[in-house]
């Protein structure tokens, strides 16, 4: 996989819908995305090319068809998103972020439970 290209909002729902499932058709991407979205199916079009041309996606073309696949790792989109996320709005801190969301954000029993489940295992590897 390669250097992950920055997508944008819209990209990102185009590209979950890949993630999730490739190689994928054009018109199956259409078919996931217009549900959810007031999207035309020439917007989502616009939007695989867009990816294609960032680097984010491949296409072969079979007859008429157009299938793609990621040429980039959710993971590693996920986790570049996250840090430059943390970088722009904490200053890249990530005990002020945490702070913030558990401050703000309703957290349930099993979500706590989760979290120093992790703490605990990353306090064990240091």
């Amino acid at each position: 996989m390669k250097e992950n290209p920055n997508i944008s909002e819209a990209e990102w729902k185009v590209m979950k819908v890949v993630w999730k499932q490739y190689p994928i058709t054009t018109n199956q991407v259409v078919e996931q995305l217009l549900p959810s979205n007031d999207w035309k199916p020439k917007t989502i079009m616009t939007l695989l090319k867009r990816l294609v041309n960032k680097g984010a996606l491949s296409f072969e073309k079979k007859g008429r068809a157009y299938s793609y696949s990621p040429l980039v790792r959710e993971k590693d989109c996920i986790r570049e998103e996250s840090r430059s996320f943390l970088e722009r709005v904490f200053g890249g801190s990530l005990k002020p972020m945490l702070a913030h969301f558990l401050e703000e954000e309703e957290i349930n029993r099993d979500d706590i439970d989760e979290l120093k489940r992790i703490l605990n295992e990353r306090s064990r590897e240091k």
